[in-house]
């Protein structure tokens, strides 16, 4: 079944992406969830028109995004996490501590667009940050043994 995604899905593809799947996957799930319409000839036709006018729109939002890459990648991010013996964290760091220390710093960034193994000790790491579908950075963070 040949649909086109409303918005991004995980693992599928992004908004505007004609994608083939499953009978049911299509028919139980992306389209009552208003994720994916029938990708109809009509509709192909309306797609490509509204690509069309949306290409200059997009250049500047994937240069919007580069330059907020940089700007990543100049922070330098450190997390405080309370520490047991060793190395060891209590409990452990993930993209949602990530986006809290991104938004102290003043970038505001949704922390479903991050991507992060799971950290449980203490050092040096890299996160994945996606800020549009041509543009990811590497964001090097470091966990730190929080003062008491």
């Amino acid at each position: 079944m040949e649909l086109i995604l409303k918005q991004d899905v995980e693992n599928l593809g992004f908004k505007d992406d004609v994608v083939t799947v499953k009978n049911g996957y299509g028919r139980n799930f992306l389209i009552p969830q208003g994720q994916a319409i029938l990708a109809t000839s009509s509709a192909k036709k309306v797609l490509a028109e509204n690509l069309k006018q949306r290409a200059f729109k997009e250049k500047k939002i994937v240069d919007d995004a580069n330059k907020a890459a940089e700007a990543l990648k100049a922070l330098e991010i450190k997390i405080p996490a309370k520490v047991g013996t060793g190395d060891k964290l209590f409990g452990s760091v993930n993209n949602i501590d990530i986006a809290s220390a991104l938004e102290k710093e003043g970038q505001s960034i949704d922390k479903k667009f991050i991507t992060v193994t799971t950290v449980k000790r203490l050092g040096k790491y890299t996160a994945v940050v996606r800020l549009h579908r041509e543009v990811s950075v590497d964001l090097d963070f470091e966990v730190i043994a929080q003062a008491n």
